[in-house]
């Protein structure tokens, strides 16, 4: 079939098309929700779970490290996976397996028992952003992808700013086992919710008009519904835009893994507030965090628009947004006023969410569809191994200077040289049968 060009001549969004899109972006938000708010758990209950299990803060860097170490290495395998068997099947199971092992963490008695908990956890979690960037990228036109991308990738940023007063009463009220044990169930029950409502494209019969909704300059391509080949997976690594936005993300995941499993301890340890308000008072940084990753989609979606190419309307604000998170860590890092730091803090939060969702909104452009959560797997395998560093590193820099300041600058630095990656590398989109 021939895809029609002419932007005047697309017909209407279908009553059909509409329900499906609102379905899947709000299992998508809902599901990075609870996604979130399952690793956030071990950074809110990190002072009572160090205190029964007697662990120091390295060992504490290690089993927040465990996750993201599991979550990077099974993004490759699972990017493939999504690209072969489909985001219902491949996300529904991630989220099971992921909420048992949430459950199964309010049971352990030990530091080894904890870590396999966690890697199961991640290797759980791994489907969920891939899987997003691959529903958006079937269910949407390639010209109003941002503003999608930006809503479900902002479930990275609700929930952990929902995560420290949900999470933080529900530790007061039942105990941090308790904790892990009600966010375990509520995840089985998301999971199952995902299975029953979604449907991947290839399983609904859409109308040409339909089609022709959804169409991009890849639908001419006669490979556009061929299954992903081994050969033709390992290719994508021979590409230059693929190790940017690999070793790019790095920087974007140090800095937001970096915030995520240590803002707790440093507000408690560094600034002195109570356990009780600093559940409150991170909550403010995400919600900074949240704008910037809304901001990020349409951002990108308005300079293409106006007549920016794909690939550099995605660039430039990952880019601004790693400028500006690194700027506004280093002066968070030395200011003697709490209150400043969390100003700081919450527009380093802004900046770098932005980053991140301008990351995620670049994959759905820079690839053809079909093969948009290999890319998606490669840019998060990057990402996390950047990212499980940042607890380890927080971890000894803290125990050895008993002090969050280099930490900070640490990751002020990784984000100035990943700005770099993206700026002079990231160029121009892949094209996967060249």
């Amino acid at each position: 079939m021939e895809v029609q060009k002419d932007p005047a001549a697309r017909p209407e969004k279908s009553p059909r098309l509409k329900r499906v899109q609102v379905i899947a972006l709000t299992f998508l938000m809902l599901a990075g929700i609870v996604n979130y708010l399952d690793r956030s758990t071990l950074s809110i209950a990190n002072h009572s779970v160090s205190q029964e299990l007697g662990l120091s803060a390295s060992q504490m860097g290690l089993l927040l490290s465990a996750f993201s170490l599991a979550y990077a290495f099974s993004q490759l395998p699972i990017g493939a996976m999504l690209d072969k068997f489909g985001a219902r099947v491949m996300l529904g199971a991630g989220m099971f397996i992921w909420s048992v092992a949430q459950l199964a963490g309010g049971f352990v008695n030990s530091l080894q028992q904890f870590l396999v908990a966690r890697v199961f956890l991640g290797l759980g979690e791994a489907p969920q952003f891939p899987a997003g960037a691959k529903v958006v990228s079937e269910w949407f036109a390639m010209r109003e992808r941002g503003g999608p991308t930006g809503i479900f990738v902002a479930s990275s940023t609700i929930g952990p700013a929902l995560a420290p007063p949900i999470l933080t009463i529900l530790m007061l009220s039942f105990g941090w086992r308790m904790m892990f044990v009600i966010m375990g169930l509520l995840g089985i029950a998301v999971s199952v919710g995902w299975y029953i409502f979604y449907r991947n494209r290839n399983e609904v019969e859409l109308t040409p008009s339909e089609v022709l909704y959804l169409a991009d300059d890849n639908d001419n391509d006669p490979n556009a519904n061929a299954k992903l080949t081994w050969s033709e997976w390992k290719s994508l690594f021979k590409y230059r835009t693929t190790w940017g936005m690999l070793f790019g993300f790095m920087g974007v995941i140090y800095m937001v893994w970096l915030y995520l499993t240590w803002l707790p301890a440093y507000l408690e340890h560094e600034r002195h507030l109570s356990i009780a308000r600093t559940g409150w008072v991170v909550v403010i940084p995400y919600i900074f965090g949240t704008l910037g990753m809304l901001s990020s989609g349409y951002i990108a979606d308005g300079l293409m628009k106006r007549g920016m190419p794909a690939i550099r309307s995605r660039k430039w604000p990952i880019c601004a947004g790693l400028i500006g998170a690194g700027a506004f860590t280093i002066p968070a890092a030395y200011t003697p006023s709490t209150t400043m730091a969390i100003v700081y803090i919450s527009l380093a939060m802004a900046f770098v969410n932005m980053a991140s969702g301008g990351a995620w909104a670049l994959v759905s452009v820079a690839i053809p569809r079909r093969l948009v959560a290999s890319l998606g797997s490669m840019q998060n395998f990057g990402g996390y191994l950047g990212g499980s560093l940042a607890p380890v590193i927080t971890g000894v820099v803290v125990d050895q200077t008993h002090s969050f300041v280099n930490a900070l600058l640490i990751s002020a630095a990784v984000a100035f040289a990943a700005a770099l990656v993206y700026m002079f590398v990231v160029n121009k989109p892949i094209d996967a049968h060249a």
